[in-house]
């Protein structure tokens, strides 16, 4: 029992060694930043008690909806430009929607133009033209 025990154990590290880790975007970090400033802001102001516990649960809401949000958003972009079709996200129940619509691409600058929708119970809340730009990386090396 104990060599199965040792033997599914070392198989599962070795498992895990090969999957790839997930690195949130700086795009989902400043939109939790984002996020988490707002909440805080408006959970310490519609609170009457206590703003501290109003101020922190605002503020943790807000990051997960602010990351979620821009996630979503970065990874509809690319993948709009990737299949070059246009691309929908919806809620569960349907009343939140992200549309991404590849527009075109500038040779000269290596950008390509996308944009996204989004709505909110059947109401236009966003509508932009986002640039995603293909980037080379230098590195100096000494």
């Amino acid at each position: 029992m104990r060599k199965v025990l040792a033997g599914s154990l070392v198989a599962s590290v070795f498992l895990a060694s090969c999957a790839q880790t997930y690195r949130p975007s700086n795009t989902t970090y400043e939109g939790g930043l984002m996020g988490a400033v707002t909440g805080a802001t408006a959970g310490a102001i519609l609170t009457s008690g206590n703003k501290w516990k109003g101020g922190v649960i605002g503020g943790v809401i807000g990051a997960i909806a602010g990351a979620t949000i821009a996630e979503i958003s970065k990874r509809g972009a690319v993948e709009a430009i990737q299949t070059n079709q246009p691309v929908r996200y919806q809620t569960e129940d349907g009343r939140g929607v992200y549309e991404a619509t590849p527009v075109g691409y500038d040779a000269k600058t290596r950008c390509h133009k996308v944009q996204e929708k989004i709505y909110e119970n059947g109401k236009l809340v966003k509508d932009q033209i986002k640039e995603i730009c293909e980037s080379e990386k230098i590195e100096r090396k000494y």
